[in-house]
């Protein structure tokens, strides 16, 4: 699963959060994965504040794990009168799915659920009924919410999905801090930790700051050309 939340800047970094998600949901279309977006909160004037998608194929995990993290975009602003350049940020999280049985175990007790009336978009159940799911698991504040299905059922089964996955990706994050800790690597904050630059002014460049990868040829990365960058990703983790 892949969560997009757009940083601070309001139009400027939802939009850039909606162009990211049609660039993942290219990608997987040129591999023949399948999708289904699981929720959607869209911004206040264009593109969204926040999204989970689910991307369903073999090895999809391992493909995209090196995509979590910041997402920088350098550009001429649509939105201002001046176009002046904006730079936007946006954090994306990769998640594997988990087994609940298998991975991962929840006290029914540790989750608060609150219902709500889905906002934007989506036909009138939206809007005249609570059918919009938020799960809380109480403790550690892991939140999850949905509403982009027809029912309130369907959200929170979405819900628990996302739940079970930030759970387990909380898990295999606090595994990976001990063994840093025993080898006395600092950790990093992902938030302001920018992995990739998107320029389309005043040239056109994408660049990844892990790997020094990069191609001029921004506008077929933005429509899902995204497999040189994550080879050289996966390159670099080779025997570490």
């Amino acid at each position: 699963m892949l969560a997009f939340h757009a940083g601070a800047g309001g139009t400027e970094s939802q939009d850039w959060a909606n162009m990211l998600l049609r660039m993942y949901l290219r990608w997987a279309e040129r591999h023949d994965y399948g999708t289904e977006v699981l929720d959607v909160s869209p911004g206040e004037e264009t593109g969204i504040k926040s999204a989970v998608v689910e991307i369903k194929g073999d090895y999809v995990y391992g493909y995209l794990k090196g995509e979590h993290g910041v997402h920088r975009l350098v550009r001429l602003s649509p939105f201002d009168a001046d176009h002046a350049r904006h730079t936007s940020f946006v954090l994306i999280e990769v998640l594997p799915e988990a087994e609940e049985t298998v991975d991962i175990k929840i006290n029914p007790e540790d989750l608060r659920i609150d219902t709500f009336r889905s906002s934007g978009p989506g036909g009138q159940h939206m809007q005249k009924t609570s059918s919009a799911v938020r799960i809380t698991h109480l403790p550690t504040g892991l939140v999850a919410t949905c509403q982009n299905q027809r029912s309130q059922h369907q959200n929170k089964e979405a819900a628990l999905k996302v739940l079970y996955s930030r759970l387990l990706e909380l898990d295999r994050k606090g595994k990976e801090e001990e063994r840093a800790k025993l080898k006395g690597k600092r950790i990093e904050a992902a938030w302001g930790n920018q992995i990739r630059s998107y320029v389309l002014h005043p040239y056109k460049m994408v660049k990844d700051h892990r790997t020094d990868y990069e191609v001029h040829d921004a506008e077929a990365v933005l429509d899902g050309e995204l497999d040189g960058f994550i080879t050289a990703y996966l390159r670099s983790k080779v025997g570490k």
